[in-house]
């Protein structure tokens, strides 16, 4: 039943809820219960008359008047079924001791970042008073500077970091710092952006409103005195370490008051007091992470300098003191070393990244690259950009003059070379690839953004989309670098970036598909047209033929192995030019890449060879002519080779051994046998099949053709076969299963050809020697030398 209105009313009138039987009448202070009979409708203990409720109970006549509702009961039930299904709200709740000991124990890496997130507020406190003192000049009073400085106690153990920014009032003290992750550089930047302040810039670092709480690493209580120029009063603000309760109170220590700003004091606990009390560590933390703030921060440091003074010359013994002016003494200067202690400024460098690098100069650059890096020489190359739209960050990126002197430092990705910053604030150097890939680890560098998504500790770098675009635009600006060292007229300065860092370009082939583009032009190998300087692909492929369509290459272990390969002939009589890869890497790397240009690359020491020029119908005359010898050596051969063919690529040796398409080379294989974990079950499987070829125009595969035809049994020719397959083994860059018996092999061949060829003396040497041959021997004259007459020429001792 719908709820129908007998009278109008106000909010607060009673209402009459009706149901199908029954209803009841509800106001704010009870509810009364009315019967209802479904086939008479009287009302059984009450009545409404003229809109009024009335209700009879004993001859009393009761009336409740101001209006009266009537709704079905249904519909009550209704909002009461709604406000139950959306339940009952609760705040969490925390426990602030546990909080504490959260952020203290649990955020943070390193007890020295401390030092980072307390500087960083204080500068955010100068920022604050330098945005807002532009339309109220009163606030900054009679302390113009904006300064931090950072004095360290060794003999009472604490440290104190003070700064003249905007301090803070006793309201601000209890909301910032009574208030865990309130952070009030946050409510000021949403504030200035709400009201779309003109001039509001994002240079401040604070965010999350827990890092005044690192000061806890290392500190058992800290002590904040802070002075704002909106109050008159200055106020102190005390905790302990451990505890859920802090203090705050009045300054009125006339000694201790500030004209502005906010003085942190931190007491040290014992196990910290001797680290961060020492300043030049204190130095050295300001110079790693707050570099480049933008405020001057100064540290208090012991100095030494040089003075002049006089003292009395002391008199020399016979010298006569009774003279008549003993008064006037003979004084002589000394200089001494005088230590002392004052302020010195840490952060003297200055971010050249956010500056426009119209306006830097190269010499600018090399000096902050050598004062950020530790290094001595130039860089080969440099690139300073920004970017701006879905990810706004600014960078300058370096090559190094020279590869790292630590070879383990090429493959591992945690080089420390990329300085990331927010803000111009340094947050770690210790990535794994997130920045940068391994293979361009080289790289050095710094990074600002102010869109990175971090952690709380402000640590580490969360992988997200941004962190994938800024790391794309990285690499991107990193190869349009080494692209512009490629291009230059004078190529020294790529043949030593080539040898510095090849290596990396190599790796990038094998890890990086996405960028074989870009990586390909920038290769170098040595060919068989140019030994002494490096080709590129671009200059190979200028130098094929119109008939050739692949791009040939060769993997050895060293040059002189290369040039003297079987594989070679027939190509280099035919001037095709081929690549020769004798670094480890390059098998693995070329493979990877497969095509350039349109031309693919092949190995020339695989099977199915194809040399375009090649006449078919002589190839396949000879291949039929000397079926039968192959299916011969094949049976002598046993499982040794897969096969046995004729080949197109041998002009002078009599055979190779070649590597099936899909298998290892012997390149490879013997780089796979020298590793140190290398699984033997994987060698027997990868090594694939071996393919003897042999050259029909050798006169030792034509005497064994012959053999083959008129004594197949012969155990010479056997042994022929034997000796041929182990030596075109070791000629195409296998190794022997066993070398001493390809030796041995080697001796009884050389003992059948060479056998009496010059007359064999059979008799021992000596026994047919006469005493008359032994008289005829003229004896030559010995003359004798006493050892007192040997004489040098030239003594060696003068």
């Amino acid at each position: 039943m719908a709820p129908s209105v007998l009278s109008g009313g106000l909010a607060s009138a009673p209402t009459l809820t009706i149901s199908s039987s029954s209803f009841y009448f509800k106001n704010a202070h009870n509810r009364i219960s009315l019967g209802f009979n479904r086939k008479s409708p009287v009302w059984t203990r009450n009545c409404i008359r003229n809109g009024v409720l009335r209700r009879v109970n004993g001859g009393e006549n009761r009336r409740w008047g101001g209006g009266l509702r009537v709704m079905c009961e249904a519909a009550v039930a209704e909002e009461v079924e709604a406000e139950t299904s959306e339940g009952e709200k609760f705040e969490y709740q925390a426990e602030v001791s546990r909080l504490m000991d959260l952020i203290v124990h649990s955020l943070y890496s390193h007890k020295e970042v401390f030092l980072r997130e307390l500087v960083s507020n204080a500068s955010d406190a100068l920022d604050k008073l330098r945005f807002l003192s532009v339309a109220e000049p009163s606030l900054l009073g009679g302390a113009a500077e904006l300064e931090i400085r950072i004095k360290p106690d060794p003999d009472n153990g604490t440290i104190t970091i003070t700064d003249t920014g905007i301090g803070m009032t006793k309201e601000e003290l209890v909301d910032c710092l009574g208030t865990i992750a309130q952070s009030g550089t946050s409510r000021f930047l949403k504030a200035l952006k709400e009201n779309k302040e003109a001039g509001a810039d994002n240079s401040l670092i604070g965010q999350f409103g827990v890092g005044f709480y690192s000061a806890f690493l290392v500190a058992e209580k800290v002590v904040v005195s802070t002075k704002s120029p909106k109050s008159d009063k200055q106020y102190v603000w005390e905790a302990v370490a451990d505890s859920s309760t802090y203090i705050i109170k009045e300054e009125t220590d006339p000694e201790s008051l500030l004209k502005r700003g906010t003085q942190i004091t931190l007491y040290l606990r014992s196990d910290d007091k001797y680290e961060f009390t020492e300043p030049g560590r204190i130095q050295n933390l300001v110079k790693n992470y707050s570099q480049f703030v933008s405020f001057p921060i100064y540290t208090w440091q012991e100095k030494s300098r040089t003075l002049e003074v006089e003292e009395e010359e002391a008199p020399k013994e016979g010298d006569d003191v009774q003279s008549e002016d003993q008064d006037v003494k003979k004084k002589k200067k000394k200089t001494v070393t005088e230590k002392y202690w004052d302020w010195e400024l840490v952060n003297d460098t200055k971010p050249i990244w956010m500056r426009n690098s119209k306006e830097v100069q190269k010499e600018e650059y090399d000096e902050f690259y050598k004062k950020t890096f530790n290094e001595f020489l130039e860089p080969l190359a440099y690139a300073h950009f920004s970017t701006e739209g879905e990810v706004e960050f600014r960078s300058v990126l370096y090559i190094p003059g020279m590869a790292p002197m630590n070879n383990e430092e090429i493959v591992n990705p945690k080089t420390k070379n990329i300085r990331l910053y927010v803000k111009r604030v340094f947050l770690s150097d210790d990535f794994d690839g997130e920045l940068f890939p391994r293979y361009l680890s080289f790289v050095k560098g710094v990074v600002d953004s102010n869109d990175l998504p971090l952690n709380v500790s402000r640590e580490i770098l969360q992988e997200s989309r941004i962190v994938r675009i800024m790391r794309k635009r990285l690499v991107r600006k990193t190869f349009d670098m080494i692209q512009e060292i490629a291009e230059k007229e004078d190529n020294e300065d790529y043949k030593k970036f080539w040898e510095n860092f090849g290596k990396f370009m190599k790796l990038g082939c094998i890890e990086d598909t996405g960028n074989h583009k870009r990586l390909t032009p920038l290769l170098r190998f040595i060919s068989s047209k140019s030994e002494e300087d490096l080709i590129s692909l671009d200059d190979y492929v200028e130098r094929m033929g119109e008939n050739q369509k692949a791009i040939y290459y060769l993997a050895t272990d060293s040059l002189k192995s290369a040039k003297s390969a079987p594989f070679l002939e027939k190509l280099l009589q035919k001037d095709i030019e081929v690549l020769y890869l004798i670094d480890p890497i390059d098998e693995v790397a070329v493979g990877n890449l497969q095509t350039y240009k349109e031309k693919k690359f092949v190995d020339i020491s695989k099977e199915d060879l194809e040399l375009d020029d090649e006449d078919e119908l002589k190839e396949r005359e000879t291949k039929q002519e000397y079926i039968l010898l192959c299916d011969w050596i094949k049976q002598q051969l046993g499982e040794k080779v897969a096969k046995v063919q004729v080949s197109n690529r041998l002009s002078s040796s009599p055979c190779v051994l070649v590597s099936g398409k899909f298998g290892w080379s012997a390149n490879m294989e013997r780089l796979m046998k020298a590793q140190t974990l290398g699984d033997q079950s994987t060698l027997e499987f990868m090594r694939g099949r071996r393919i003897l070829e042999i050259n029909p125009d050798h006169p030792i595969v034509k005497d064994l053709n012959a053999a083959c035809k008129n004594d197949p049994d012969s155990d010479e020719a056997k042994k022929a076969v034997d000796l041929l397959y182990e030596t075109a083994l070791v000629s195409s860059g296998f190794s022997p299963e066993s070398p001493a018996e390809l030796g041995n092999k080697i001796y009884e061949m050389m003992t059948i050809a060479l056998g009496g060829r010059w007359g064999r003396i059979d008799d021992a040497p000596g026994e047919n020697f006469s005493e008359t041959d032994a008289s005829s021997v003229d004896e030559p004259d010995v003359q004798v030398v006493e050892p007192s007459e040997v004489r040098p020429e030239v003594d060696p001792w003068e």
